[in-house]
């Protein structure tokens, strides 16, 4: 019989890829600002392509691109009626993916998000974004999903709703908040408060995604493993945010001055960008504090994902083009490559 995902991690790590809004918006398939994910539709083929770079470079969950392909965002840019298809179709596209690596023990998940409309003064919000989480949830479960994540989610009281709807519906759980500038969730909570107070209610995995780069995301999960007695998720952006902007929604780039509005969120971010081998040792961190849900989140790419999985024991499927700097004209060390390109200092 298949694992589960709580099986899996028992075992070991596992490394999960996503990060599609900027992966996408880069590639020029969608906007930055309003992130829509209307490629699902327009443009399927790539999607898929990146759900296959993605498991070659060592991804084991397929997730499926429904991250801000809810009720709300889809309002925003006046086509709500495409709600439903493009859910259906993200799920499907992230299924043929998987299927399409036959060989490999992948598992596939569902994703719901920051709905955008939760507010804790407005009763009527609850039911709202019940009913947004509730539709996501049960389209992925016809769908067939392993497991269902909720994240990017900086409120306990709006978390809440998202675990309920994915456990009503009796599927795995990982729930991932997203914390804010000041160290807590924007209803008070500290990040161990919120991710016990979560775990108490049947989250089967509790961690953090997004908005915080390696450091600023280990510097908290390190306390949340010694709280909880669930599984424990980190998937940071690929970007170096610090102390003082521990987050990358309102950063600068002090070396340059022709950003528009001066915040380098979300497209001026290149110059903060981790190289892959950063993110290999927010991987091995990792393993060494026993979290076993690992993963990237927006900014991610292949050479980042494959780099994570090496660094926690896996043999990726891209890892035979690993780099082999010993061929390389100017620094390598083949005894058959010419002396006088090596001499000089470029």
């Amino acid at each position: 019989m298949k694992k589960d995902l709580l099986t899996r991690l028992n075992e070991g790590p596992i490394i999960c890829a996503e990060g599609y809004l900027f992966a996408m918006e880069r590639r020029g398939y969608l906007s930055a600002g309003a992130f829509v994910p209307e490629v699902v539709l327009e443009h399927p083929e790539v999607v898929s392509q990146l759900h296959k770079e993605f498991i070659r470079a060592g991804s084991d969950v397929v997730q499926a691109f429904t991250y801000y392909g809810h009720r709300e965002k889809l309002r925003i840019i006046g086509k709500e009626d495409l709600l439903e298809p493009l859910q259906k179709n993200a799920l499907k596209i992230a299924n043929d993916a998987k299927d399409s690596f036959k060989d490999l023990d992948l598992m596939v998940c569902g994703d719901v998000a920051n709905t955008n409309i939760f507010d804790p003064n407005d009763k009527n919000s609850f039911i709202e974004c019940q009913n947004m989480y509730e539709e996501q949830v049960k389209w992925a479960k016809e769908a067939g999903v392993d497991f269902i994540v909720a994240e990017t989610i900086s409120w306990v009281e709006e978390m809440k709703i998202a675990l309920k709807a994915i456990k009503d519906e009796g599927l795995i759980a990982v729930a991932n908040y997203a914390i804010p500038r000041g160290e807590k969730t924007r209803d008070g909570y500290s990040v161990v408060d919120a991710c016990k107070i979560i775990e108490d209610l049947g989250a089967d995995v509790v961690g953090l995604n997004c908005y915080r780069g390696p450091d600023m995301t280990m510097k908290h999960l390190k306390d949340i493993r010694k709280n909880v007695s669930c599984h424990v998720a980190g998937l940071p952006v690929p970007y170096r945010t610090t102390e003082k902007d521990p987050t990358f929604l309102n950063i600068k780039d002090n070396q340059c001055d022709c950003i528009p509005g001066d915040n380098a969120f979300p497209i001026a971010l290149d110059n903060l960008y981790c190289n892959r081998f950063e993110m290999a040792e927010f991987a091995k961190d990792c393993v060494q504090q026993n979290i076993n849900f690992i993963g990237i989140c927006c900014g991610a790419e292949p050479h980042h994902v494959r780099e994570m999985a090496l660094a926690v024991g896996k043999k990726p499927i891209s890892s035979k083009y690993s780099p082999d700097m010993t061929k390389h004209f100017h620094h390598g060390t083949d005894k058959s490559l010419k002396k006088v390109n090596k001499e000089i200092k470029y």
